[in-house]
C-alpha cells in the first residue's frame, strides 16, 4: 500500500494553493506600484527638462494615488495572521440606555455598512433585531471581501457615545455605549468539533421592519451551545435549512474564538501575566458634545470631524491599530 501524501489531502492543497494565490496578487501589486513610481519619475525630470507644465500636472495628479496605493500595500503586509483574509462577521449590541443606547448601535451599523461599501465589500445581513422606538437591539452583519476580517478586526470592543441626547427634552447629555464583535467567517474545513447533543436549537418566526421581507413560517434559527453558554441566531433566510447552516458557521467561528482566547489566557497564566477579556473594554470614545472628538484609547488617535468618521472614514483607526499591534 502506497503511503499518503501531501496531495492526498485536498483541504490542505486548497489552503495552500490559496496563500499561493494571495502572496502573488501582493508581489503583482508591488511590481506593478514599483514600475509606475519610475515611470512617474520619468515624466517628472522630462517636465524639469522641458519646463513642461501640463506633464507636471499630471505628476501631480499621480502622486496622491501611488501614495495612497503604496499605504495599501504596507497595510496588506502587517495581515499576516491566519484569518486576516477572511470574510469578517460583525455584530453590534447595545449596552444599558433603551433607546439611547440603541440608537447609538444603529449609528455604528451606518458607520461600518458606509465603510464597507466605500471599500467595495458585499454585506450581507444575518441577524437583525429592531428596537421598539429608534434604533436596534441587534445586528449581525456578513461582510464580504478580501481581508475584511484583517481591516475589521481591531474594531472589536466597547464604542462609547457622548452628546445632546435628541431622546432627552431637557437637552441634557448623555454617554451610551454598544460593544462590537467581530469574527472570521471560518470554513467548513477547519477543525472546531461540536457534538450536536450540546446543542439546543430553537427556531422562531423572524421579526423585521415589516413587508413582503417578513416570514410567517417559524424560519428563523437560534443555537445555544450548552457547555460554553454561546447563543447565535440567524433569520435572514426564507428557509429553515440556510439559516441553520449559517447559524453553524457563526457558532463555529464563535467557538474558534473562544478555545482560542482560553489557550491565549493560560500562556499568559504560565507567563505570570494578566490579559483581560472582556466586553467592558473600552476601546474609543465619540463625542459631540461639548466638543467635536473622536478618539482611540490603545493608539491615541484623534480626529476632530466627527461626522466624517460616522460616514465611515474609520481607515486612519484601522491603520493605526494594526501598526500599534506590530510594534
Amino acid at each position: 500500500m502506497s503511503k499518503p501524501t501531501f496531495w492526498d489531502k485536498p483541504e490542505e492543497a486548497q489552503k495552500i494553493a490559496q496563500e499561493a494565490s494571495n502572496l502573488k496578487k501582493k508581489i503583482d501589486h508591488y511590481q506593478n506600484l514599483v514600475s509606475r513610481v519610475e515611470d512617474t519619475l520619468i515624466l517628472l525630470e522630462m517636465a524639469e527638462e522641458e519646463n513642461d507644465l501640463n506633464v507636471l500636472k499630471e505628476v501631480e495628479e499621480e502622486l496622491p494615488n501611488l501614495k495612497k496605493e503604496v499605504s495599501d500595500l504596507e497595510l496588506k503586509t502587517l495581515l499576516n495572521e491566519e484569518y486576516d483574509a477572511n470574510n469578517a462577521i460583525l455584530s453590534i449590541h447595545p449596552g444599558a440606555g433603551g433607546t439611547e443606547s440603541q440608537d447609538w448601535a444603529s449609528m455604528l451599523l451606518r458607520m461600518y455598512t458606509r465603510w464597507a461599501e466605500t471599500h467595495g465589500y458585499e454585506i450581507e445581513t444575518l441577524e437583525y433585531l429592531p428596537g421598539e422606538e429608534a434604533g436596534i437591539k441587534s445586528v449581525t452583519l456578513l461582510i464580504k471581501g478580501e481581508y475584511a476580517y484583517g481591516y475589521l478586526k481591531g474594531e472589536r470592543g466597547v464604542h462609547r457615545l457622548v452628546r445632546i441626547s435628541p431622546f432627552d427634552a431637557a437637552g441634557r447629555r448623555h454617554t451610551s455605549f454598544s460593544s462590537v464583535d467581530v469574527l472570521p467567517e471560518i470554513d467548513n474545513e477547519v477543525e472546531v468539533e461540536i457534538d450536536p447533543s450540546e446543542l439546543k436549537i430553537d427556531t422562531y418566526r423572524s421579526s423585521g421592519a415589516g413587508g413582503q421581507h417578513v416570514n410567517t413560517t417559524d424560519s428563523a434559527v437560534r443555537i445555544t451551545h450548552l457547555p460554553t453558554g454561546i447563543v447565535v441566531q440567524c433569520q435572514n433566510e426564507r428557509s429553515q435549512h440556510k439559516n441553520r447552516e449559517m447559524a453553524m458557521k457563526i457558532l463555529k467561528a464563535k467557538l474558534y474564538e473562544y478555545y482560542k482566547a482560553q489557550k491565549e489566557a493560560e500562556i499568559d497564566e504560565i507567563k505570570g501575566e494578566y490579559k483581560e477579556i472582556a466586553w467592558g473594554n473600552q476601546i474609543r470614545s465619540y463625542v459631540f458634545h461639548p466638543y467635536n472628538m473622536v478618539k482611540d484609547h490603545r493608539t491615541n488617535l484623534e480626529e476632530g470631524n466627527v461626522q466624517k468618521v460616522m460616514d465611515g472614514d474609520i481607515d486612519s483607526f484601522i491603520q493605526a491599530y494594526l501598526k500599534h499591534q506590530k510594534k
